[in-house]
């Protein structure tokens, strides 16, 4: 069974109410996002608020917004932000992303999300799990999210997703249509030489050569997490 709540070296995730749990991917995507000199900062899907919070802790001088439809988790998040030490510069919007969209917001230097994927797979019994975890016309559409990012990015802003392989490449044709390029990949394994397991995506507004870089949770010979794992996650986990 998951804990009740997962403890940061700064902040303490809550998350009885949330159908997705705290995950290393997510923390790994909390912790690569480029977010220099980033002073707005939005999460799409918030959940438990776990990339908003990442987001507070590396960006001191960032307002941080996020936006989350289902209810249970947005009180869990709205009370996540509430007990961490940067809730002055945190707030959450507790609607669908188009209703978010209809407020005209303010633009954003940076967009980060990690995005219902399972396109085709069997759904949840659970409704709140199968809405956090698959991509339909109701919740969240990948279309959706490109075109909200084109239309809400400042000029130099960056989108940054989470995704598996192949829905990866189902978003990259979305973003392109929408006028979003590819810029960095970092491609998540469990260990080097291992499957992809998933893939870390920046876009912007310009066209250019997609840098890639391979990121290995455990190391190559035991159980423990790679040297470039623990480098990331030491400002955030508390046993590194």
């Amino acid at each position: 069974m998951s804990n009740s709540y997962f403890q940061f070296k700064q902040f303490r995730i809550e998350q009885s109410n949330c159908a997705m749990k705290v995950c290393t991917d997510a923390c790994v995507l909390g912790a690569v996002a480029g977010l220099e000199g980033a002073s707005r900062i939005l999460d799409i899907g918030t959940g438990t608020g776990l990339l908003a919070l990442m987001a507070a802790q590396r960006a001191p001088g960032a307002c941080i917004e996020a936006v989350e439809l289902d209810p249970a988790a947005a009180i869990q998040a709205a009370a996540n932000f509430k007990a961490s030490p940067w809730t002055n510069r945190l707030q959450l919007h507790p609607q669908p992303l188009a209703q978010f969209a209809a407020s005209q917001p303010h633009s954003f230097d940076y967009i980060i999300c990690n995005p219902p994927f399972f396109r085709d797979s069997l759904r949840s019994p659970s409704a709140q799990r199968t809405t956090a975890r698959h991509t339909a016309e109701d919740t969240l559409t990948f279309t959706e999210l490109a075109a909200f990012a084109t239309k809400f990015l400042t000029p130099e802003g960056q989108l940054t997703v989470l995704l598996p392989p192949p829905e990866m490449e189902h978003f990259v044709h979305a973003a392109t249509v929408c006028g979003l390029w590819p810029r960095n990949r970092i491609v998540l394994v469990h260990r080097r030489g291992s499957k992809p397991q998933r893939h870390i995506l920046t876009f912007t507004r310009r066209p250019r050569e997609v840098a890639e870089r391979v990121l290995p949770i455990k190391a190559a010979d035991s159980d423990t997490y790679s040297e470039e794992f623990q480098t990331l996650l030491a400002p955030f986990y508390l046993h590194l």
